[in-house]
């Protein structure tokens, strides 16, 4: 069958019409080749530093690890020393020890600082690896910047500032002898191009990049450039290579680096390992901490020359335009055999989606029966919060039937907290069209479940959200299960702390409570001595309550069969802190029940818990607040509630999941221990009970505030202990 002419030239036509789009598809290829070349260097440039940033933070702390091995060896050779300095001559076997562990950290020797007499003067031991000499007391000339004995306090490690100018930088880490009859100092010389050349000599960024390491007082600790080391960093580079402005690397020194911040920038230099003239050079740099007593940081540079990029660059330039002509030939080459396959490429498509129909219905109907059957929590909601559909399991779980649930809220199925949760999950997922997961809490009659749910969106043909999906599951065995064992290895941990405060601690309780009582005998009543070693002994007892109390913890398996009226335990713990809650401003509200059944519990330690929780309300409003206790039982007069909830500045979110952890504090240094609700919870949990925690911060809505909500089985009806 002949084609007509009119058809022939509409074929024409139409091949000139794709030609002339493909020469235009060429062209703005080619621009958005030379546009993209430019992003890509861009990126290319921005990941390296990324890279190099990497390598530095590592670097750091690499070296922060090191510094801090070497505290430990200081602080572990000051307590061998204990007995105070060696005699002249004499080379302890624990200096030797110490000598060979730290030689490879760059410590070239140790000196011991003995104070000695007035008369006699300050002697310095000298040790070597392999020689010993002894010398008149220190002075700032070869101990810069160590205070003198005697002025550090006890495990306080000072680090010198590096003395600059010099190719060999030294520093020196000072710690006093605790137990010496005069306070004497031990010292480490440290050579500071020993300790940072095996982290920095084989750092390579790219192939030609190194690594710099600057003091926060502005010099050259490393550098690839031995001349540089011990010079001002602000001052070198003129000079080496006067006709550059070093304007944007002194920039990032003073306003970054010398600040102890970290990030990434590029700066012009005019050599770069035997390469000469501009170079622009790529650098991330990240802060060392070395030191809190007289803070100290330095700083470590990674920089890379922008040449090592620009090559990758223009190769991926290359091929991305050799790809763009391959794809115009294509398109010339494609066109024709376009139009011969119109027609059989249309019948292709009919009886490839009368195929895909098909499977699409047999894959639909699978669908609906893997949701039926399976034992999950599978539900749609539109944007309203109303279910569109329901599995089976999921409607059964609650006593409804799928029929009954759609069109209705969620609230229908779920608690009213939880379906709350889950309108607020959906809306989000409406709003930013992605998934999202949450582990959710449902209180159902006298039970509790937690399931896991993921809510995901499902989309109309334009993209836009129209439904959401969400498949739960049970998790509540596994969460109960990671509980009991998160508490298990907490309460075993708190055991172990136990043993060693009880060792070390206990012994030395004994002998000041010895000799205060040996004092006591002889002090006249009522003078100002015999009332100091009164506060002495009180202070002793009570540090060795604690330890009986720690201990305490740590003894499972005991039966405790004393009964416990709360009413009472919360009324003599508000008669303790009645007066410090006047002196903070705080107004105290009661709602505590009458006739709370008895429980099971120590009254003195059920009396510590509810302490804590107070004096940590108080610490929580310094401006002053409200502080409400109350307390009520349910219904069959099985389990009691006692709740403590102020209007303090609340618990971040990211902290609540740490509260109970041994040693977790968010009180300032020198405030808290750490203890206080860990033991709280231990002793709640002996005696079966529980103890929660609910906290809003002021970026939160409703306002800041606290809430613990401790629970506790009731006892049989016994006498209660006063």
């Amino acid at each position: 069958m002949f084609e007509t002419p009119s058809r022939n030239r509409t074929y024409k036509k139409s091949i000139w019409l794709v030609l002339v789009l493909a020469l235009g598809f060429f062209l703005t290829a080619v621009a958005l080749g030379l546009w993209h070349a430019a992003e890509i260097r861009n990126i290319v440039s921005s990941q390296f530093n990324e890279e190099q940033l990497v390598i530095a933070q590592n670097v750091s702390r690499l070296i922060e690890r090191e510094l801090g091995f070497l505290k430990k060896e200081i602080r572990l050779l000051s307590r061998e020393m204990e007995a105070g300095p060696p005699e002249p001559g004499e080379r302890p076997s624990s200096i030797q020890k110490s000598l060979s562990r730290i030689i490879e950290s760059g410590v070239r020797k140790i000196m011991i600082i003995d104070p000695g007499t007035e008369d006699e003067g300050n002697t310095v031991h000298h040790y070597f690896r392999d020689d010993y000499w002894a010398s008149p007391g220190p002075d700032e000339t070869w101990l810069p910047g160590i205070p003198s004995p005697g002025t550090l306090a006890p495990e306080t490690v000072w680090f010198s500032r590096p003395d600059p100018g010099r190719p060999q930088m030294t520093m020196h880490m000072a710690n006093p002898l605790p137990g010496a009859a005069k306070t004497g100092l031990v010292v480490f010389e440290i050579n500071v191009s020993w300790l940072l050349d095996p982290f920095l000599k084989d750092i390579r960024s790219g192939k030609t990049g190194y690594a710099w390491i600057i003091s926060d007082a502005g010099f050259f600790l490393y550098h690839p450039e031995k001349d540089f080391i011990g010079k001002d960093a602000f001052d070198i580079r003129q000079q080496k290579d006067p006709r550059i402005s070093f304007h944007t690397i002194n920039f990032i020194q003073q306003e970054k680096m010398l600040r102890g911040m970290e990030g990434t920038g590029s700066y012009e230099s005019g050599w770069h390992r035997g390469m000469t003239g501009r170079i622009e050079k790529l650098i991330a740099f990240s802060p060392i901490h070395v030191s809190e007593q007289d803070p100290q940081k330095w700083s470590i540079a990674v920089v890379a020359p922008v040449l090592e990029i620009e090559g990758l660059v223009k190769a991926a330039h290359n091929r991305q335009l050799l790809l763009q002509l391959l794809i115009l030939a294509a398109i010339v080459a494609a066109a024709s055999a376009v139009f011969l396959f119109e027609k059989k490429w249309s019948r292709f498509l009919e009886q490839e989606v009368s195929e895909r129909t098909q499977a699409l219905r047999r894959s639909e109907e699978k669908y609906r029966s893997l949701v039926e059957s399976a034992e999950d929590f599978i539900f749609t909601v539109d944007s309203k919060g109303d279910i569109l559909s329901v599995n089976p399991f999921a409607a059964g779980f609650f006593g409804k039937s799928p029929s009954d649930c759609e069109k209705k809220p969620l609230s229908i199925l779920f608690p009213t907290p939880a379906a709350k949760k889950m309108q607020q999950l959906s809306t989000k997922v409406f709003n930013e069209s992605k998934s999202v997961r949450d582990i959710l809490e449902i209180a159902e009659k006298d039970r509790r479940i937690w399931i896991n749910a993921n809510f995901m969106p499902l989309k109309d043909k334009k993209g836009k959200v129209s439904a959401v999906l969400c498949i739960a599951r049970d998790i509540t065995d596994q969460k109960n299960l990671e509980s009991r064992l998160i508490n298990a290895e907490k309460l075993a941990s708190l055991g172990t702390l136990a043993a060693g405060v009880a060792h070390e601690i206990n012994n030395p309780i004994g002998v000041i409570l010895g000799f205060s009582d040996l004092l006591l005998q002889d002090a006249v009543p009522e003078s100002q001595a015999f009332e100091d070693l009164k506060t002495i002994e009180r202070q002793g007892l009570h540090c060795k309550q604690i330890v009986e109390n720690l201990l305490s913890f740590a003894r499972h398996g005991q039966e405790n069969t004393q009964v416990t009226d709360l009413s009472e335990c919360i009324a003599e713990v508000i008669k303790i802190v009645r007066h410090t809650l006047d002196m903070n401003d705080i107004a105290l509200h009661m709602n505590v029940q009458a006739h709370l059944p008895p429980v099971k519990g120590d009254f003195r330690q059920l009396q510590q818990v509810f302490l804590n929780l107070i004096n940590n309300a108080v610490s929580a409003m310094p401006a002053g607040g409200e502080l409400r206790i109350a307390g009520y039982a349910d219904e069959g007069q099985r389990r009691v509630f006692i709740s403590v909830s102020d209007t303090g500045t609340g618990i971040p979110e990211t902290d609540l999941g740490h509260i109970f952890e041994p040693f977790f504090t968010t009180k300032p240094e020198g405030e808290g221990t750490g203890l206080g609700l860990f033991v709280s919870y231990g002793i709640v949990s002996r005696y079966g009970g529980t103890i929660e925690c609910r906290s809003q911060t002021a970026e939160t809505s409703g306002g800041p505030g606290t809430t613990f909500t401790i629970t506790m089985p009731a006892a049989p009806e016994r006498t209660s202990h006063a």
